[in-house]
C-alpha cells in the first residue's frame, strides 16, 4: 500500500540522512521526498511517500520516532487528506502544434511560465493522475525536454493539523 508520511524534523545537519538511512537499511524505497521549513525555523516538514504493508510502515514509523531529530509523525493515508503535486514541464513545440499546446494548457488549467522560441515551460499543480494526463496529452504534440515533479505534498482535511506545538 502507498503511504504518505508527514514528519516534523529538527532542522539540523544529518537529520534527513538519518531518516533516509532508516528506510534503506530495511530495504524500503522512498518514492518521493519533500522537505521545507515550517512556521518554526528550527523544525522542517518532511513529506515522504513509500510503498509497503500497513504493518511494516507502522514498524518503520515507530523506529523513526526513536530518532533524536524526529519531533512527530503522521501517516496521512490513515485519514482523509488533500494531496497535490507540482509539475514543471519543458517542451520543444513546432509552430504547427502551438495552437494545440495552447488549447491543452487552457483545458488542463496549466500555466505557461516561459515561451521562448520553440521551447515552452509549463506548470501544473494537481493530483498525480491529472499530471500524468497532461504529460501524456502533451507528448502527442511536442517533444518533452524535461519533466520535473515535486512528488505529493499532503495535509489532513478539517481542523486537525500536524503542526509544531
Amino acid at each position: 500500500m502507498r503511504h504518505i508520511i508527514s514528519i516534523l524534523l529538527r532542522n539540523e545537519a544529518g537529520a534527513l540522512t538519518r531518516v533516509a538511512s532508516l528506510f534503506s537499511t530495511r530495504g524500503y524505497n522512498i518514492e518521493s521526498l519533500n522537505v521545507a521549513p515550517t512556521e518554526d525555523p528550527l523544525v522542517s516538514r518532511l513529506t515522504l511517500v513509500t510503498l509497503g504493508s500497513d504493518h511494516v510502515v507502522r514498524q518503520i514509523n515507530n523506529q523513526l520516532l526513536k530518532l533524536i531529530d524526529v519531533v512527530s509523525i503522521v501517516d496521512l493515508t490513515e485519514g482523509d487528506h488533500i494531496e497535490r503535486e507540482l509539475l514543471l514541464l519543458k517542451l520543444r513545440v513546432e509552430d504547427d502544434e502551438l495552437a494545440r499546446i495552447h488549447e491543452l494548457v487552457r483545458t488542463e488549467g496549466a500555466r505557461v511560465l516561459d515561451d521562448a522560441p520553440r521551447s515552452y515551460t509549463l506548470e501544473l499543480t494537481g493530483a498525480a493522475t491529472r499530471i500524468d494526463n497532461l504529460i501524456t496529452r502533451v507528448a502527442a504534440h511536442a517533444e518533452i525536454l524535461a519533466v520535473v515533479r515535486s512528488g505529493p505534498l499532503a495535509v489532513g482535511r478539517g481542523d486537525i493539523a500536524h503542526r509544531v506545538s
